[in-house]
């Protein structure tokens, strides 16, 4: 009876109290029946091993009511074969092996399961980092979103400045575009005038025109009967018929209008008088008289004495500078 309270005691620090009290009856009377001292320290060996390692067991699997079904279920068995002990020791081997099995499997599930821990915290530290890439991603964005609003309050200020310059620019266009239009009917009123005072300044040109031909005239009129008493006297010059007004062909079978042309004798030679009257003589008259008249008749008339008569010279010089260049000059007064 010793040696079942014992082992009561002993199980009962790994196994529930009605489990413990089992095991003791089957373990006391199979060593009643059979076991020797040696076996039976052994045994005591082997369940001192079952108690610890279902003592580690019923720590990791105490919630488990499967495993304590088939516990409940083997130690059933056990008490059901004490009269063949060789049969319980079996199936108390049976059930160690199971029991040994469950450990193995409960440390491959626990094996599972650090890994699947050290997996999710490995997962965590990855998750972590991405949230810290996050996180900053986040601050650099929201800075870039100050920065963003920033320059929108300053191109809003722009925008506001450029609308009211161009306001202002409008207003000063409109004024503009009246000072335009003002300047432009003012621009016609004085094309009408201009073209008005055109109209009357060409209206005076052709009666000035017609006087100044007029007057021409009227002094190559007087020349005609005046000069060839002047040129015999001057020049020894014989006029032969009338002094005339008529064109002539120059080098080119062009006509030239000459005011004042005629034959005369000088010294037994044949020579043609050409001349030209103005109402003022001025150098650029005598330049336009040999441009246009001597220079274009030379070769074609023969030896040419020319002749202008005037009002009035413009300067001083221009009865010397006529003279230096062979034409002969006489004033309306010598007539």
């Amino acid at each position: 009876m010793a040696i079942l309270e014992r082992l009561k005691l002993r199980l009962a620090e790994a196994f529930e109290e009605h489990q413990a009290a089992i095991l003791a009856e089957v373990i006391a009377e199979a060593y009643d029946g059979l076991v020797k001292a040696s076996d039976f320290n052994a045994l005591k060996e082997i369940v001192r091993d079952l108690a610890e390692a279902q003592r580690d067991l019923a720590e990791a699997q105490r919630a488990s009511e499967v495993r304590l079904t088939r516990l409940e279920e083997t130690v059933a068995e056990l008490a059901e074969a004490q009269r063949a002990s060789e049969v319980r020791l079996t199936r108390l081997e049976e059930t160690v092996a199971g029991l040994a099995e469950a450990q193995r499997a409960s440390e491959a599930r626990l094996t599972r399961l650090e890994e699947t821990v050290a997996g999710l915290a490995e997962a965590q530290r990855a998750s972590e980092a991405r949230l810290t890439r996050l996180e900053e991603t986040v601050a650099g964005l929201a800075e870039a979103q100050r920065a963003s609003e920033a320059r929108l309050t300053r191109l809003e200020e722009t925008v506001a400045e450029l609308a009211e310059a161009q306001r202002a620019s409008e207003a000063r266009l409109m004024r503009l575009e009246e000072t335009v239009a003002e300047l432009a009917e003012a621009q016609r009123r004085t094309e009408e005038s201009l073209q008005k005072l055109i109209e009357d300044h060409q209206e005076t040109r052709r009666q000035l025109g017609g006087l100044a031909m007029a007057v021409g005239y009227g002094l190559e009129n007087q020349a005609y009967r005046a000069l060839p008493q002047l040129l015999a006297r001057d020049f020894g010059i014989e006029v032969k018929g009338r002094l005339l007004r008529r064109y002539v062909k120059d080098r080119e079978g062009r006509d030239v209008e000459v005011n004042i042309i005629g034959e005369a004798l000088r010294n037994g030679e044949r020579i043609v008088i050409v001349g030209e009257g103005k109402s003022q003589l001025s150098k650029n008259g005598v330049d336009d008289f040999v441009r246009k008249k001597l220079k274009r008749l030379e070769g074609v008339l023969g030896p040419i004495f020319p002749v202008l008569v005037t009002h009035m010279i413009s300067d001083p010089d221009v009865e010397e500078y006529a003279r230096e260049r062979g034409i002969a000059l006489y004033y309306s007064y010598d007539f």
